[in-house]
């Protein structure tokens, strides 16, 4: 007997969105599902949706067999159950595929059978924890970004039934996601409410324990950005199915660009990989432009801990928090009002440029004209000579994305045949799988005069503002009349049918069921675990949890706390590795960051090669 083929893997680009029109937008270039906030609980407080705008989306996702995510993915308050088991089951009714959820307390809702997925906020970098959230009823686990791709690997092995999702693009947290206290103790606001302070993208100085300065001014918890181009398929290799890009804040032309960038990278593994994958969706999309990730607002890159290394050319991007851009010359002369450069690209009115001055600070204008190598700042600038410029908004970039004409569409076979002596029917077939037969009764057939066949093709292949584009026609009426206003009302019913169809036959998944007796991974839960509710405790106790500290957000600790731990090192990226020469240049022992009021102590954790940060 010849061994089963093993089908082929479906790979899911997954785009953020911020409002419903982002998501069409990510949906149009090429994206295979999206994720998207609701109106509370989903972790980015500026990006919140009504259940209206997430059904819209829906409206438009499934059709393309693209999944719609909603994030209901910060900690729970007790006061606050209730309203989330009401949101959760406005979700499910609004056509919602899937949760991305953090508060175990979910899982003792009275909720409907919707599917859940760990977020990466439940901190998932080891097999022992996949395989307990595997085992408690979630279909997908979101691994931390700090990864290498053996990891990602063992985690595979482990839960080699689980679809894995991994980020591949966007901004990187210093901390492992959903283990960072850091803007709750000292800034008040709760990064796992969706409230964060952003404490790591602020200026500070280091000082050893002697209180000498060993780095001043300096952003030294500010990451560059993620950029994975160059490793989707060695992720895909390493177990990950679905590929994430961070930036439910972003706006709609950086989505649209990074997604028809990454698109036509999956497009390309796909085709390449001799059946071993698919794209999880269906259709073709036409981004109108040439996607470009470096054109859209970034820090500088990284591909972070992949490799299991830290990378070369550092993580951090310690001189500024903001987007500098691409290098495009050397000031040559500045007067105020003119700034004259040597340049090695065309400006253009309405670009922005920037510049460190004296002090190493990153300053930013807008330029109102450019003529040549004059250039016409909309506000006076102070700039050196030798001082080279930056450009950080292309105008006519994006201008070009905001004019182009992203789309997709889905191929459609039809089949026109005769029924009798007085009815034709059309059968139509999608791309996506989904097929509708209609019948129209047109009298008695008369025989034509002249060929038919390429007429009738022309009509049936009109298909307009439609969601789909002509494929295979067959005709089969043969050599019969049949009038233009017959065949084209025959066609928009059969797309309305077919519609029709795909909302009905549209297949979702539900939530697994949870294993008995899953033991969780420690007989204590602590304040890593994030448990801020009743239901949430229930749930650790009924596996094993004897002991349970709550989470910082309704129990304050008095003591000195760990407020981030991260695989990111300051000595390693500062050049003085404990285990270099250089290293030895700083004397061992505890160090501190202070910015302002901000002021945490540095543990460095070298058996790990990482770092814990403590404030009180």
């Amino acid at each position: 007997m010849p061994a089963k083929k093993t089908p082929p893997t479906p790979l899911e680009l997954l785009a953020p969105a911020k409002n419903a029109d982002t998501a069409i937008s990510a949906i149009l270039a090429g994206a295979d599902a999206v994720y998207i906030g609701a109106s509370i609980l989903g972790a980015r407080k500026d990006a919140a949706n009504s259940i209206d705008d997430i059904r819209r989306v829906v409206e438009r996702a499934h059709p393309f067999n693209v999944k719609v995510y909603a994030t209901v993915n910060t900690i729970i308050y007790d006061r606050e159950l209730a309203e989330a088991e009401r949101l959760i089951t406005s979700l499910y009714h609004a056509g919602v595929d899937a949760l991305i959820v953090q508060d175990m307390s979910i899982l003792r809702m009275d909720i409907p059978p919707i599917e859940l997925h760990a977020s990466t906020q439940c901190d998932i970098r080891t097999p022992g924890k996949a395989r307990f959230l595997a085992d408690a009823g979630f279909s997908r686990l979101v691994l931390a970004r700090e990864l290498s791709l053996d990891e990602i690997s063992g985690i595979h092995s482990a839960v080699p039934e689980t679809p894995l999702e991994g980020f591949i693009h966007g901004a990187l947290c210093v901390s492992y996601s959903g283990d960072c206290r850091a803007s709750c103790i000292i800034g008040g606001r709760s990064a796992n409410r969706g409230e964060c302070a952003q404490i790591c993208r602020l200026p500070y100085t280091l000082t050893d324990r002697h209180g000498n300065i060993l780095a001043k001014g300096k952003h030294l918890l500010s990451l560059k950005d993620l950029n994975r181009s160059e490793s989707i398929a060695d992720m895909a290799a390493a177990g990950i199915s679905s590929f994430k890009i961070e930036g439910r804040l972003k706006e709609e032309g950086y989505v649209r660009n990074t997604v028809a960038w990454y698109s036509r990278i999956l497009d390309r593994i796909v085709s390449e990989s001799g059946g071993r994958y698919v794209r999880q969706s269906a259709g073709e999309s036409r981004a109108g432009f040439s996607p470009s990730p470096d054109k859209s607002f970034n820090r500088g890159f990284t591909t972070y801990f992949l490799t299991g290394k830290a990378p070369a050319k550092g993580i951090a991007s310690t001189d500024t928090p903001k987007a500098t851009g691409i290098p495009v010359g050397k000031v040559t002369r500045c007067d105020g009002r003119t700034v004259t450069a040597s340049l090695s690209a065309t400006l253009a009115n309405g670009d922005g440029l920037g510049y460190f001055d004296r002090d190493g600070q990153f300053k930013g204008f807008r330029l109102n004209r450019a003529e040549g190598e004059r250039l016409y700042p909309a506000t006076p600038q102070n700039i050196p000579a030798g001082t080279i410029l930056y450009r950080n908004r292309d105008k006519e970039w994006d201008d070009a994305i905001s004019a182009a004409r992203t789309t997709r569409t889905m191929n459609l076979d039809m089949v026109l045949s005769k029924v009798g002596d007085s009815r034709i029917a059309l059968e139509l077939t999608s791309e996506a799988g989904v097929s509708a037969t209609v019948t129209m009764e047109t009298g008695e057939l008369n025989e034509a005069v002249t060929p038919q066949e390429a007429p009738r093709r022309r009509i049936l292949g009109k298909l307009g503002d439609t969601i789909y584009r002509a494929g295979r026609i067959v005709d089969l009426v043969g050599q019969y009349f049949i009038p233009a206003s017959q065949l084209t009302a025959l066609r928009r019913e059969g797309i309305a049918r077919l519609e029709s169809a795909a909302r009905m036959t549209y297949r979702y998944n539900y939530r697994l069921p949870e294993k008995a007796g899953t033991e969780y991974i420690s007989d204590t839960a602590s304040i890593h675990d994030n448990i801020a509710n009743k239901l949430a405790e229930k749930f650790y106790r009924d596996h094993g949890v004897k002991t349970i500290v709550p989470a910082v957000e309704v129990k304050r600790p008095q003591e000195e706390t760990m407020v981030m731990t991260t695989r990111y090192c300051l000595r390693r990226e500062l050049g003085k590795c404990l285990l270099t020469p250089a290293g030895k240049t700083w004397a061992d022992g505890p160090m501190h960051l202070s910015s302002g009021d901000v002021r945490m102590r540095v543990e460095f954790d070298c058996s790990r090669c990482g770092m814990n940060l403590y404030s009180h």
